[in-house]
């Protein structure tokens, strides 16, 4: 549903009255009292080693169901009759730890576990079992769970481990291409994607133009990306969130680790404040290809035929620092700094081009009591880049940035062991300089200014329940209100979730979900890639929000209490999408609306997964058979198309051995339809006066009619644990694309010629090739 207040006719009093009346149902029977007394059992989760809280491990009644998981601050409640019960605690990696307790009254019980040492079966498997029961019962679905732990384990390119590569070896998520970090998902645009760190919004989350991401693994402690049903909490983006947290660092002792690899070096370090109590983590990260280009350049200097190599580097840092003001109190201070830097220069000719993101935020958790918590953080975000050249005595600049501040609270109370209530509220203000022109020259002659600034607010409110109907059905169901404030048009949004699992065994469940999400800011590309000159542009009088609904229906089957097996199939329809028309200009266009056209979308397809993670052998497979296109009235006369990211057909293999207690080798096999895209059919040649130069004029078909070549590559990797006298390393041995396939980057036409003459006799198509077989080794170190 989408309206804008200003119009007379609104139906808002209507909705308002329907948004009232559904909080209502969603507090009353979570707020009804109980005929039997009962007391909660509550408390945190932390590693005994270094004392950081653990989120999403498992406590339960033994021998039950009845069981939750720790939240993001790694706190936990049970609700309970009173009485004598086994509770047990587990987490993967960690030793599970069992604990007799009598409850008679509300009980706080704080507990440590310890890492597994030891590659005992039964604590891998527990620990694996909770873990998949809970994705048994939980109604929530399409979505992926994964730790750095897990991600530093896989062959990655140059040795350099990626979580959002990891991440696209999951079902319904794919890459833009060869060497891209580009998140795809379920057939939305790279723009569709709502990425978080620690809360605060990330809005380009690649290095490299885009072959590696922003996270530093050894600062990441895990990701959850949501592809569909998504919480009534997130809002803002049409396809997905990837929610990122980072660790808080070691509050026993100081801890230095880090890394050396082929063409980056890491280094964090961390350690206590105050012990037991506060804890602070600095990571930081560097390549230094330029530095090798530069010592090459200058060894070619008098060589008169030398083309100096372009300078390129990236660096990033993160910071977090967390603090324990009570028993029902924490503050925590995240940050992020990452710049990108591209440089050629010669004597005649410069050009200079940076850009990159800066994060921050702090968040205040607050525990009223065992069952009703709050979390309040203020974040602030900016993206920018900025090309700078000189040729002569003429110089160009060209800037964009989209700068954020958001304030937001989320609530949570446990009102019964059968309802789970959300609620909460957020408000961002923006900032948009749009392609900020700037041409001068040292004579006067040229002096020109182009682009514009807009701003824009904003807001959202939600309420949510987690309702176990019985022990074989569980509803999550509400309501999100949305909105944008721009050029004295607020457009609001209704944006209804529900998400529902059906037991229909003790080891398969039937789920299903719906979801509407609105988008109010848009990602304008004059190319095929997302690349870093992209330009965020807010909703505004000519430009509506964005809209999708999504409809998913699947099984989730446990094998043996050590295979998962998941099948989903998925609709989504998508509404008021932008794009830009043929030939259009964005760089310094004060009248960009312009150049928009707009039209539909759609995406369906079926995903299916089995997983294993215990035992000797683990990994996964994952297989999507998807469809994605596009339906725009001023481009490819009005007929349906499919997008540049429509795959057919997406597999993935990952097979993790452990060879022994210090060796792990590792295998990922890809395979995927090639991306579509438009070639010219025919060439015309146009010359207006006999004699004088012509214009070859390409004739294209129907948009993207044509399909690259299919892409496929295998990557293996060997871990060696080393064995120092302190502290812990290992050496990364990764071979990338190990059979060297010539997988497909883009296809350009080379013209033929007549010897010694300028008449063309023909086009011949070539593709570009970026990666062939790459090994790698990275040495890597704690102490």
């Amino acid at each position: 549903m989408h309206f804008q207040t200003q119009h007379t006719h609104t139906p808002w009093p209507a909705c308002r009255h329907f948004f009232l009346f559904f909080l209502f149902l969603l507090l009353l029977p979570g707020l009804q009292a109980k005929a039997q007394d009962r007391v909660s059992l509550t408390g945190t989760l932390r590693s005994a080693a270094s004392g950081e809280f653990l989120i999403g491990a498992s406590v339960a009644v033994a021998g039950t169901t009845n069981g939750v998981e720790t939240n993001t601050n790694g706190v936990y409640t049970l609700t309970l009759v009173p009485g004598t019960y086994q509770i047990q605690f587990s987490y993967l990696g960690f030793e599970t730890l069992t604990r007799e307790i009598t409850l008679r009254r509300n009980t706080r019980l704080n507990v440590e576990l310890q890492e597994s040492t030891s590659q005992l079966k039964e604590v891998v498997v527990e620990a694996q079992r909770n873990t998949f029961q809970e994705r048994l019962s939980t109604p929530q679905m399409s979505m992926e769970t994964l730790s750095s732990r897990e991600a530093k384990l896989l062959p990655a390119l140059f040795g350099e481990v990626d979580i959002i590569k990891t991440l696209q070896l999951k079902p319904g998520i794919q890459s833009g291409g060869e060497g891209s970090s580009g998140l795809f998902v379920r057939g939305g645009s790279s723009d569709q994607n709502l990425v978080l760190l620690d809360d605060a919004l990330v809005y380009n989350p690649s290095h490299l133009f885009g072959f590696f991401s922003v996270f530093n693994p050894d600062a990441v402690r895990g990701v959850e990306l949501y592809k569909g049903g998504f919480p009534a909490q997130f809002g803002g983006r049409l396809s997905s969130v990837l929610d990122v947290k980072l660790r808080e660092g070691n509050r026993k002792e100081t801890d230095v680790s880090g890394g050396i690899g082929l063409i980056a070096s890491r280094l964090t370090v961390e350690g206590p404040i105050q012990k037991d109590k506060s804890s602070f983590l600095i990571s930081g990260r560097r390549t230094y290809v330029d530095v090798f280009t530069r010592m090459i350049n200058k060894g070619k200097e008098n060589d008169p035929d030398w083309s100096p190599i372009p300078d390129y580097y990236f660096y990033d840092f993160n910071a977090k620092a967390t603090f324990d003001l009570g028993p029902n109190d924490r503050l925590f201070f995240s940050g992020y700094y990452g710049r990108d830097y591209f440089k050629f220069d010669d004597e005649n000719f410069n050009f200079n081009f940076n850009w990159g993101n800066r994060v921050a935020s702090a968040r205040w958790m607050h525990q009223f009591s065992p069952r009703f918590f709050v979390n309040t953080t203020f974040s602030a975000s900016n993206y920018e880049y900025q090309i700078q050249n000189q040729l002569d005595i003429y110089s160009f600049s060209l800037t964009s940035n989209i700068t954020d501040f958001s304030l937001k609270s989320d609530f949570e109370y446990i009102a019964s062991d059968k309802h789970h209530l959300r609620f909460g509220g957020a408000i961002t203000d923006h900032t948009f300089t749009v392609g900020r022109l700037e041409s001068t020259s040292q004579d006067g002659s040229v002096n020109e200014n182009a682009g514009n600034t807009y701003t824009g607010q904003e807001y959202g409110a939600y309420v949510s329940d987690d309702w176990t109907f019985s022990p074989s059905f569980t509803l999550s169901y509400g309501l999100r209100l949305s909105g944008f404030v721009n050029g004295g048009k607020n457009f609001l949004g209704l944006e209804p979730r529900a998400a529902a699992s059906y037991r229909l065994s003790e080891t398969l469940t039937l789920k299903g979900n719906y979801t509407r999400m609105y988008q109010y800011v848009h990602l304008i590309s004059n190319s095929g890639a997302s690349l870093p000159t992209d330009i965020w542009y807010p909703s505004s009088p000519g430009v509506r929000p964005q809209r999708s609904d999504q409809y998913t229906l699947g099984l989730t089957k446990l094998y043996k209490d050590k295979y998962l097996f998941s099948t989903e199939a998925y609709y989504k329809k998508m509404n008021h999408q932008l794009d830009l028309r043929d030939g259009a200009q964005i760089f310094g266009n004060n009248e960009l609306e312009q150049e928009f056209v707009f039209g539909s979308g759609e995406s369906y397809g079926q995903e299916f997964y089995v997983e294993k993670k215990d035992g000797k052998t683990t990994g996964w497979i994952g297989y999507t058979l998807s469809w994605s296109n596009r339906t725009f009235p001023d481009i490819n006369n009005g007929k349906t198309f499919p997008t540049r990211f429509d795959r057919r057909h997406d597999l993935s293999i990952v097979a993790i051995q452990e060879v022994s207690k210090r060796v792990s080798a590792t295998a990922t096999f890809v395979y995927g339809t090639g991306n579509a895209f438009s070639l010219p059919v025919q060439r015309f040649i146009f010359q207006d006066v006999p004699g004088e130069d012509y214009t070859v004029i390409p004739v294209y078909p129907e948009r993207n009619s044509f399909r690259l070549a299919a892409y496929h590559r295998l990557d293996l990797g060997l871990v060696l644990k080393l064995r120092p006298k302190r502290g812990s390393s290992d050496l990364t041995f990764s071979v990338y694309n190990a059979y060297n396939r010539r997988n497909p980057y883009f296809v350009y036409f080379e013209t033929l010629q007549e010897e010694d003459s300028d008449l063309i006799t023909g086009f011949v198509a070539k593709q570009v090739s970026l990666f062939p077989v790459i090994p790698s080794v990275t040495y890597n170190f704690k102490f």
